[in-house]
């Protein structure tokens, strides 16, 4: 078999705040013009950004050991009842065609004997990868719960485990189905919420900067984590549209940019989310239709995803978005809808939509230029309020993942 380093896909890089370079896609506009007052604002922006962060600005932490280096170790020295494993980067359907060929006892006993692999891998039937990754939180509470009393590590070190730990124990609550799992570094995850084998329409839910596995869901600000964030719509399409079978995923699988940074200013961590968020669509179950739903940050890395996405994805919703490195709705796709909405008092609106020297994200989409359908947000305010419950903003993109286009209002 060849070396990790060559067969790893972006979707599976050993190293989560590293994107992978060789597949970046810059795209080029073509030169931008702009009036001289903004563009002193944005170059303020960028000194403002510089100065208080740095270019290289990162938490530090007593950092966990690379969980999956080591599964992935494991899973490339190994064979299954006399066969060679699938290439942890290898396309779904083939993934796919090689769990078909297994026995359901077969599955069940290579998704216990590589639960990290197996849980992250496109292709495996979602129900064993929600196992699969079960077992894999297992391992997590338990490397976690050692690392909380060991002596070698700094009081910091022990702390960050015992929350760790307490994470990963939500998230292996009864009922909970966990699609993907990565407990590396500040860690992903993704979640489902109803039927994902056979939802009618899917609803991806894709968050901005700051979110991690600790972050993933919250007690405080529910709605404003992934995982709140992603129950809540699911609700709110139940009550919208009952007769349409859906399902939602918080999907938090890719490195966030942290606080205000370079790092939310510039493209590079959108790239290689935008990447895995392909990875992701390609591999979803059925052929009903697909919605993104992406909030603040995560609307750059769904707008860096558009253009190679799947014919299944038939909607972009964009909520707090600092731009999506676009000029145009267009620029998304001719066949996909585009749907923005900023309420009155969220600061983004103050950022300029803007790109100077590969900082800023474009385009304002809020504005009647861009060309895409604006949203009202009645009842929410600042800037994560987008899902909460009884909000207009809610029911609008409730009504956009089920597909009740004319139930949607308009600004």
């Amino acid at each position: 078999m060849t070396s990790s380093s060559s067969r790893l896909s972006p979707a599976y890089s050993s190293h989560p705040s590293l994107p992978a370079s060789s597949r970046l896609r810059p795209r080029s506009r073509g030169p931008v013009t702009f009036p001289l007052p903004r563009f002193l604002k944005a170059v303020a922006v960028v000194f403002a950004l510089l100065a208080t962060t740095g270019w290289t600005a990162r938490q530090s932490h007593d950092v966990p050991p690379n969980a999956w280096v080591a599964a992935l170790a494991a899973w490339e020295e190994d064979t299954f009842a006399g066969r060679e494993l699938p290439d942890a980067g290898a396309r779904p359907d083939r993934v796919a065609a090689f769990f078909a060929s297994l026995s359901p006892g077969e599955r069940h006993r290579l998704a216990d004997r590589h639960p990290l692999v197996v849980g992250n891998l496109g292709g495996v039937p979602v129900t064993l990868r929600y196992r699969a990754n079960r077992a894999a939180l297992a391992e997590a509470v338990r490397r976690e719960r050692e690392r909380r009393v060991d002596p070698r590590f700094s009081e910091a070190g022990r702390h960050l485990a015992g929350r760790r730990m307490n994470r990963f124990l939500s998230l292996r609550g009864e009922g909970r189905r966990i699609l993907a799992f990565d407990p590396t570094g500040l860690g992903r995850a993704a979640e489902v919420f109803g039927d994902l084998e056979n939802a009618e329409r899917i609803s991806v839910v894709v968050p901005g900067a700051d979110v991690d596995l600790l972050t993933f869901e919250r007690t405080r600000m529910k709605y404003a984590a992934p995982s709140g964030m992603a129950e809540a719509l699911h609700a709110q399409q139940g009550r919208s549209a009952p007769a349409v079978r859906s399902a939602t995923i918080a999907w938090a699988d890719y490195t966030a940019p942290r606080g205000v940074s370079v790092d939310t200013a510039t493209g590079e961590l959108a790239r290689a989310g935008a990447d895995r968020l392909r990875d992701l669509l390609a591999a979803l179950p059925g052929e009903g239709g697909i919605a993104l739903m992406c909030h603040s940050y995560g609307s750059v890395v769904c707008g860096l995803a558009a253009g190679d996405l799947p014919e299944r994805v038939t909607d972009i919703a964009v909520a707090a978005s600092p731009g999506v490195r676009a000029g145009s709705a267009r620029d998304l796709g001719e066949d996909v809808r585009v749907w923005a909405m900023r309420t009155p008092d969220d600061w983004i609106g103050d950022v300029p939509h803007l790109r100077v020297a590969g900082i800023g994200h474009g385009a304002d989409p809020m504005s009647e230029s861009f060309g895409a359908r604006r949203l009202s947000t009645g009842g929410a305010t600042g800037h994560i309020d987008y899902f909460v419950p009884g909000t207009r903003s809610l029911e609008n993109l409730a009504a956009v993942g089920t597909g009740a286009y004319h139930s949607a209002e308009l600004r």
